[in-house]
């Protein structure tokens, strides 16, 4: 993940812990079509009309196994 990617994140994570931060970031560069995959759904189902919270909600209970995949790592 380039400089500018981890930046926005952070700034998106704003109060969030520096550590924190880091493992998300880890994350997301152990499984990035993972994460594309999450962002795209969660798009467009706020463009559908859904709040951002209840997609983010929706789309990550749907990914549940496969993020608990990535965290137990």
């Amino acid at each position: 993940m380039n400089f500018i990617a981890k930046a926005l994140i952070k700034k998106q994570l704003k109060g969030v812990p520096d550590a924190e931060i880091e493992k998300l970031i880890a994350l997301v560069e152990q499984n990035p079509e993972l994460f594309k995959r999450i962002a795209e759904e969660m798009k467009a189902k706020i463009d559908a009309g859904m709040s951002q919270q209840d997609a983010g909600m929706q789309v990550m209970k749907a990914h549940e196994e496969e993020l608990k995949g990535l965290v137990v790592k």
